[in-house]
């Protein structure tokens, strides 16, 4: 499942964003650092109107989404990466996930406190970043100091990680998260044993008051963050969490409001839509009648690895995938309309599924 870690300084919304993200008040969002000490964690469903159009053909007796978990991780602080407020168990919380969303405060309110006592979020963003650099150099150097010791008896795998380690320290040492290593294919496997926090691709949020979402890309503090999105090689989204947050109780209505609002989708079908491209997923479709669901792969992934999402037998035992184009479904009515008119291909190990496509996976018992 993706797991996405929602990080930042105290008091920027982040359990607020949570709060809107998962459609409830689950994250206690109170004035004053730490609020969060452990991490509030939720899994939603993907909302995806795909889903939805081929449960009304098949009418299955479940319809289950894709899912995606939210980790909501306590505020970070300067100084988190030696254990400054609780730092270390905080950002021990970050390695288990796949990406990292970081929530930095664009909006003004007298009655929250800013721990630096100004709206600065490039000042934020890299106080957020320099803590990830920090404790993934604080690692590196760990585990270069054990090879070092294995050097000794001449082993030439050893020899090869340590020197991408070196690499990758240099970089560290430069501030340079790293995934802004200049890293072959190669090389970026050999460092994925240690989970290095500024490995994982980052989101940054710009958390704004409901006067701000409006014309957001006029506003010198966005383009700030847009332009230090650039730097960091990451993807940046607008997104006003305490409107959203608000709206939860008004249901289908919330639409509406937001898009009064100047907000064409909620945060949370933008952060899923940035997070899907972000990270290279896509999905695919099993439909029945006992079940209609969604399920996340990589893009590039081959029939028999998509059969291995829904269970690893089905990947060693894969004989053949049946498949049609999300279209050719909806216009044929589901499989029976689709086999008539001969749209169904049988496809073999070397097929790369494509985003949207209908499948039934044949394999041995």
């Amino acid at each position: 499942m993706l797991s996405i870690a929602i990080v930042g300084l105290p008091n920027v919304g982040k359990s607020t964003l949570f709060n809107a993200l998962l459609g409830q008040a689950q994250a206690e969002a109170s004035n004053y650092p730490f609020c969060t000490i452990d991490p509030n964690i939720g899994v939603v469903g993907v909302p995806d109107s795909r889903l939805e159009k081929i449960s009304a053909i098949v009418k299955p007796q479940k319809v289950v989404p894709a899912a995606i978990q939210f980790v909501d991780i306590a505020g970070l602080v300067k100084g988190a990466h030696t254990g400054e407020g609780l730092g270390n168990q905080f950002l021990a919380n970050i390695r288990e996930c796949d990406a990292v969303l970081i929530v930095t405060r664009l909006f003004e309110d007298a009655n929250i406190t800013h721990v630096s006592g100004k709206i600065a979020p490039k000042d934020d963003i890299k106080t957020i970043i320099l803590e990830l650099i920090f404790k993934d150099l604080e690692t590196v150097e760990k585990r270069m100091a054990g090879l070092e010791k294995q050097l000794k008896s001449g082993d030439q795998e050893t020899a090869e990680i340590l020197g991408v380690l070196k690499k990758v320290k240099n970089c560290l040492e430069k501030e340079k998260p790293v995934l802004m290593c200049e890293l072959s294919k190669e090389e970026k496997e050999l460092t994925k044993g240690l989970q290095l926090l500024t490995q994982k691709p980052m989101i940054f949020a710009a958390n704004m008051s409901e006067g701000q979402i409006k014309n957001f890309n006029d506003l010198p503090e966005f383009k700030e963050v847009a332009e230090t999105a650039t730097t960091y090689q990451a993807k940046v989204m607008p997104i006003a969490a305490k409107l959203e947050s608000d709206l939860i109780e008004f249901g289908e209505e919330a639409k509406d409001y937001l898009t009064e609002a100047g907000v064409k989708m909620s945060g949370l079908e933008e952060l899923i839509l940035e997070s899907y491209d972000l990270l290279g997923l896509e999905s695919f479709f099993t439909a029945g009648e006992k079940e209609a669901r969604a399920w996340t792969i990589a893009k590039g992934a081959k029939a028999p690895q998509a059969a291995g999402v829904i269970h690893t037998d089905f990947e060693k035992k894969f004989i053949a995938a049946e498949v049609i184009k999300y279209n050719d479904f909806l216009a044929s009515g589901g499989w029976a309309g689709a086999k008539e008119k001969g749209l169904v291909r049988t496809e073999g190990k070397e097929y790369v599924v494509r985003d949207g496509d209908v499948i039934i996976f044949r394999h041995g018992g």
